[in-house]
């Protein structure tokens, strides 16, 4: 290559890696093609790792079909980009294209190979890509030990992954943080908690994902007791961590840890840059009966996003506020806002606890007329409710009849509480054995149609759900009587 054609490559490698190559990458391209560069395999593979760090893999890969004669560096960073950005089953074909050419892999080939078959959970490509690596020794390199962990990892396989990370001579606190994360996605949060106890290094994403994982598998005490010893290690709080702590306070009724969250994201800016975050101060707020955070929250997120008003919807029906709950959604709606089912779920709810059935009937029928939206059992559970709370039981009962899907055990109990409420004996009865053929071993159920037997006075039916319990080996909880329950 000529002094002249090196310094126009150097000077196309600076205008990549610049400031402004998002907006010029057209141009940067006729200017390598002006210069007779395109098939310079060194300026391609930059190029298709800028495209990689743009999203932009479609472009790479029409540049890439006009190369001649395209070398392992190009195909890797082909392979590398497709297993980052996607279509993920491209890096795969990528690397059978490059075998067809009799180009053989290197140590590079092969960690996005696995990161490919890791975001696909294919098992089986992956256990074919660690054999080769096997095969050509390439085992011992980090970047492909990691992806080997990884691979087993997402495909739940820890069996798999523990031979590996035992095998590893150095282990960074990224494979430590994929094994805490594989244990507790296969439900061993001890294991998890065990293998971060034996950090000597962690970072703040092994912080969150135990925080995390001890919330979501009902350890909400051992979860709020972990992030005070992150606080105490000096940990700098992210969005990941207030996503997943907030809602730990508000089960517990921690409202000081909360408030310091509150007070600690405004005073760094994460509740004004992080939507996610403001979702959870007002999720959080509102789950603690403080509206007035709640909404000055709100009020003052600058990008809001359906999440956004879903929470305070849902939180204005959890505190009984139906009426301010109805509202923003008409607010909502004047704003241009799509709703989805999460949000006629909060708004189907505030109509119950403000007993509007009209304005009930509306939305959901609105659901399906205007947004395109069917409805799920939460949706039904909610208008069961409308109907129950207001006396409308026919309604009620109606609508759970007319159902495409099957009625849950929730729908029946909700249609029982109203008739309850409003004396309907008969629909009563209807509905607990509807719940006894969903529960068939809920003691509860069975006490419950006895007492409705025991209030119309017929004693025979009562010992007939008695006898109906012995023959199904049926136990009634202690503390329940079978009679004159009102």
């Amino acid at each position: 290559m000529s002094w002249t054609c090196r310094e126009v490559e150097r000077r196309v490698l600076r205008l990549l890696h610049g400031h402004k190559t998002r907006t010029r990458l057209s141009q940067i391209h006729a200017h390598f093609l002006r210069h007779g560069l395109h098939h310079s395999n060194q300026v391609l593979a930059h190029f298709v790792s800028v495209c990689r760090s743009l999203n932009k893999m479609a472009y790479a890969n029409r540049v890439f079909h006009h190369t001649r004669n395209p070398n392992i560096f190009l195909f890797n960073s082909m392979i590398k980009g497709y297993s980052l950005c996607g279509p993920f089953e491209q890096s795969l074909q990528m690397f059978l294209v490059m075998k067809a050419r009799g180009i053989l892999p290197d140590e590079y080939t092969f960690a996005p190979l696995l990161k490919a078959c890791s975001n696909i959970c294919d098992y089986r490509m992956g256990q074919c890509f660690h054999s080769q690596v096997l095969r050509v020794g390439f085992e011992w390199f980090e970047s492909v030990q990691i992806g080997i962990v990884e691979l087993y990892v997402s495909c739940v396989m820890m069996a798999d992954a523990t031979k590996v990370f035992d095998a590893m001579s150095y282990r960074d606190v990224i494979v430590w943080n994929l094994m805490i994360r594989g244990f507790c996605k296969s439900g061993d949060v001890d294991m998890g908690l065990y293998l971060f106890r034996q950090m000597n290094e962690r970072s703040i994403i092994s912080w969150n994902s135990m925080i995390s994982c001890l919330a979501k598998s009902g350890r909400d005490s051992e979860a709020l007791q972990l992030f005070g010893e992150m606080r105490d290690q000096g940990f700098e709080l992210d969005e990941a961590t207030v996503v997943s702590t907030l809602p730990v306070c508000a089960r517990l009724g921690a409202v000081e840890i909360g408030e310091y969250i509150h007070s600690y994201t405004d005073s760094t800016g994460l509740l004004q840059e992080v939507a996610s975050v403001g979702n959870s101060l007002v999720d959080f707020h509102c789950k603690c009966g403080n509206l007035d955070s709640a909404f000055s929250i709100f009020r003052q997120m600058q990008c809001k996003t359906v999440v956004s008003w879903n929470a305070m919807i849902s939180g204005l029906a959890f505190n009984g506020k139906g009426q301010l709950g109805v509202d923003l959604f008409q607010e909502m709606m004047n704003k241009g806002m799509n709703p989805n089912d999460a949000t006629f779920v909060g708004v189907l709810s505030c109509c119950a606890h403000a007993g509007m059935v009209e304005k009930g009937r509306d939305l959901f029928a609105s659901m399906t007329i205007t947004h395109q939206i069917e409805p799920k059992l939460e949706h039904y559970g909610c208008m069961v409710d409308i109907f129950g709370r207001s006396g409308c039981l026919k309604e009620a009962h109606d609508l759970i009849r007319s159902m495409s899907m099957k009625p849950n055990s929730t729908l029946w109990g909700s249609l029982l509480s109203s008739c309850r409420t409003y004396g309907d004996l008969e629909l009563a009865e209807l509905a607990v054995k509807e719940l006894i053929n969903l529960e068939p071993w809920n003691s509860g159920n069975y006490v419950l149609l006895s007492n409705i037997y025991a209030e119309e006075g017929n004693w025979d039916k009562v010992e007939e759900v008695r006898v109906v319990m012995r023959e199904k080996y049926v136990r009634k909880a202690p503390g329940q009587s079978v009679v004159g329950v009102g």
